[in-house]
C-alpha cells in the first residue's frame, strides 16, 4: 500500500519518504549552520543572556507587585 499522499486526522496530506528525508537532512543542515553561527560570533549568546534576564527580572517585579497586591488589598 502507497503510503504517499495519505491524510492524517487534519485533511493534510502526510510528506512522502522522500520529502521526510529532504525535511530531515536541512534540518541537520539549519543545525549546523546555526551552531558554527553562534560560535563565531559570542556576542549573540551575550546578548540573549541579558535579554532572558531582563525577562526574568522583569516577571520578578511583576510577580512581587501582584502578590504585594494580592496581600494588602480585600476584595
Amino acid at each position: 500500500m502507497a503510503e504517499q499522499n495519505v491524510p492524517n486526522k487534519l485533511g493534510i496530506n502526510i510528506l512522502s519518504s522522500e520529502q521526510q528525508e529532504k525535511l530531515r537532512q536541512f534540518k541537520i543542515k539549519t543545525r549546523i549552520e546555526n551552531e558554527s553561527y553562534l560560535m563565531a560570533h559570542p556576542e549573540v549568546e551575550l546578548m540573549i543572556g541579558d535579554f532572558l534576564r531582563s525577562v526574568s527580572d522583569f516577571l520578578f517585579v511583576i510577580l512581587f507587585y501582584a502578590l504585594h497586591l494580592a496581600y494588602h488589598n480585600t476584595f
